[in-house]
């Protein structure tokens, strides 16, 4: 299956050579990250400028008469704020690890003082440029505290909604994997193989087992990618027992892709969405085709799949919307989400940092 032109905005450098090895080891759950907020994303870092300076903008128009007083008087606030403003990302980025290891309130409390470090530090630069008379030191500390205050609250804010989406998440993927004809059939399809091919029945009773165990254990916000992988491979070992050569799978796994980090349960809702409206409806099956490729400072991931009569049936996208979701949680403005449909071939697309 060739799906270099179903996104055009999005070409194809190069397809990856098909793989068919055995699924790498099961993965390992993740400790949860106990950080109340993160300062180290380009979204927050391009959010917090934004909002720094329209704060300046805003303020300087309380001391200026007209509108080339303005732009003064902007002019200089922003010498000042700009810098204190990345002073503070800097600093609360390279201190991720050791907030991460204090109480929430401490963390939060650490966010203000530095702040007002950072405002004491702009009010330096004013100093130093011989731009201001009398140094505000007071004011500028309290502003930076009061801003950094009301920047950690929206960060906390932002951290804390991962948590109803990420819950949601497993919810639905467990209820998925325990819907009555899911286990049903796999069920039957292991005693059907206990007399003619044991090992078969075993592997398969392992994968399933696997899925459960998965959906169970609490994953933390994000895993590896090639975790996901290994568990969409037992979900695809479980379904090809059932529709043998109705599912056929191609793998393009670029293992330089595997150690960058996904929101958990994202891949195999994507594989058996392309299951459920690609093999199922068709008496022919249907090709699905996994793929991950990095390019440069980006990983792509793809899942696709042939569609019976070109079109395929339309679903809820409960599972998409879910995904798109939980990716901008994650990686906010450096993931992207799209689906498309293209000469009976659908695709979804999703780019994550590497």
């Amino acid at each position: 299956m060739d799906d270099s032109q179903i996104l055009s905005a999005f070409p194809e450098t190069g397809r990856p050579p098909l793989e068919s090895v055995p699924p790498p080891p099961a993965p390992t759950p993740h400790a949860r990250q106990a950080l109340v907020f993160d300062a180290c994303q380009l979204g927050v870092v391009l959010r917090a400028v934004l909002f720094i300076e329209a704060v300046v903008g805003v303020g300087a128009m309380f001391v200026a008469a007209d509108l080339k007083a303005w732009l003064l008087r902007f002019a200089i606030l922003s010498g000042a704020a700009f810098p204190g403003t990345l002073a503070w990302l800097f600093v609360a980025c390279s201190l991720k690890n050791l907030l991460a290891r204090l109480p929430p309130h401490l963390q939060e409390a650490a966010g203000v003082l530095l702040g007002a470090l950072a405002g004491l530090y702009g009010c330096a630069m004013l100093a130093l440029m011989g731009l201001s008379r009398e140094a505000p030191w007071v004011a500028s500390g309290f502003a930076g505290a009061f801003l950094s205050a009301l920047l950690v609250a929206a960060l906390v804010l932002r951290a804390k909604s991962r948590m109803p989406a990420a819950t949601a998440a497993r919810l639905a993927e467990l209820q998925a994997r325990i819907r009555p004809h899911f286990l049903f059939n796999s069920l039957n399809s292991a005693i059907a193989l206990v007399r003619e091919d044991p090992r078969q029945a075993e592997s398969l009773l392992e994968d399933l087992g696997e899925l459960f165990r998965h959906a169970l254990v609490d994953q933390g916000e994000a895993t590896t990618l090639s975790e996901e992988i290994a568990l969409a491979r037992r979900y695809l070992a479980i379904e090809q027992v059932r529709f043998g050569d109705r599912l056929r799978v191609e793998w393009a796994i670029d293992p330089l892709a595997g150690s960058s980090r996904v929101p958990p349960l994202i891949l195999q809702p994507l594989v058996e969405n392309a299951v459920k409206h690609g093999v199922e409806p068709s008496h022919r099956g249907a090709l699905v085709r996994i793929s991950t490729q990095r390019r440069g400072g980006v990983v792509v991931i793809k899942v696709t799949n042939t569609v019976p009569g070109g079109q395929g049936l339309p679903g809820h996208g409960v599972a998409q919307h879910n995904v798109r979701d939980r990716l901008r949680l994650l990686h906010d403005v450096q993931a992207q989400f799209q689906t498309a449909l293209k000469d009976g071939v659908y695709q979804v697309r999703m780019e994550v940092p590497a």
